[in-house]
């Protein structure tokens, strides 16, 4: 049985090489051991028997408008809504916390997220800072195909 947990610092390791294919891949951001440690409790498990099978991060930017980040899981656990509970938990955790407006998402898998009422919106409509201080990390940078969504809460 999975199980959604919130990560802890102990459980970076694995989480980095669970996402080292699709960082390779370029299909996720890179993050630093210690970013993700500065992040540790926007991060969301999926783990079965204590075993990491799946991870998302919810960043929030403003009191309007929060973002769900990294969104993996593992090839083997795939197809078994495993991504859908983890994108949920993120989704209440955002109204819990008191996000008033949105949640923003960037992904190359948009028909997942529109399955769970998010809406796509052009890329003009992201805040700049979210442009400077992630997308111009990315080995895609300026050419990105990713489609920008939103989910609005209010």
């Amino acid at each position: 049985m999975v199980k959604l947990v919130k990560a802890t610092l102990a459980d970076i390791s694995a989480m980095q090489g669970l996402v080292a294919q699709d960082v390779k891949d370029g299909v996720i951001l890179a993050r630093s051991e210690d970013e993700v440690a500065t992040n540790i409790r926007s991060y969301v498990l999926a783990k079965e028997n204590n075993k990491i099978v799946g991870y998302l991060a919810l960043h929030v930017h403003s009191f309007r408008l929060a973002e769900i980040r990294s969104l993996i899981v593992d090839l083997g656990y795939r197809g078994q809504n495993i991504g859908k509970q983890m994108v949920l938990f993120a989704l209440n955790e955002a109204k819990t916390l008191g996000v008033s407006e949105d949640v923003l998402v960037l992904t190359y898998l948009p028909d997942f997220f529109k399955k769970l009422d998010f809406i796509e919106i052009p890329k003009e409509g992201i805040p700049e800072h979210k442009i400077w201080l992630d997308c111009i990390k990315c080995i895609h940078f300026p050419v990105c195909n990713e489609i920008s969504l939103i989910y609005k809460l209010g």
